[in-house]
């Protein structure tokens, strides 16, 4: 996140007023009506990348129903990143082709895509990980600022932490019976010793 981009609650307002077609089905195989590919291979000339080849487009179809979620979500980054800032930045454009190939798959098992639409901190999460991913940071932000705000957003981050005390708790648990179990197996076996005596 070394260079500067836009302010923040430019592209978060831009993110409220994604247009409903952006969250509509996108096309898988045969169904739906956004093509994915069509509108960030349309975004990543805008910015002044090249166009994909068909390779790299494929890359960028959702390969069936389980990817419909990341696909929605692609869309939403593509409204996002089609902001008038980003335009002629063709440095740009390799950083959002991965972003939208690969960089949402964790995020899109975890949150609907609807919710960085209608929620504002999930609003200010997508844009500062989008502004992460291609390499940005929110105009008037240190890097190290924008780094601490993205982690107390971050959806996968608090994902990890509420594993890590279940399994804590499990742990603790585990370790209670346990206890109990060797402490009634003592107490069977000292009843057994005295009643042999």
């Amino acid at each position: 996140m070394s260079a500067e981009g836009p302010p923040l609650d430019r592209l978060t307002r831009r993110l409220a007023e994604t247009p409903a077609v952006f969250l509509d089905e996108p096309r898988i195989r045969k169904r739906g009506q956004v093509d994915l590919a069509a509108v960030a291979c349309d975004l990543l000339l805008a910015v002044g990348g090249t166009l994909p080849s068909p390779r790299q487009a494929g890359s960028l179809r959702p390969g069936g129903l389980v990817e419909r979620n990341r696909a929605r979500l692609a869309l939403v980054c593509c409204w996002l990143l089609y902001d008038d800032w980003f335009h002629g930045r063709a440095a740009l454009g390799d950083p959002i082709h991965a972003l939208l190939s690969e960089g949402l798959r964790e995020l899109a098992d975890l949150v609907d895509a609807s919710h960085f639409v209608a929620d504002a901190e999930r609003r200010e999460e997508l844009v500062r990980l989008v502004l992460q991913h291609i390499g940005l940071r929110p105009a008037g932000e240190s890097a190290h600022q924008a780094a601490d705000r993205l982690r107390s957003l971050d959806s996968l981050e608090r994902e990890r932490l509420i594993r890590e005390a279940q399994a804590r708790e499990e742990a603790e648990r585990a370790r209670k019976l346990q206890a109990k179990m060797a402490e009634k197996k003592a107490r069977e076996a000292a009843a057994k010793a005295s009643r042999e005596w």
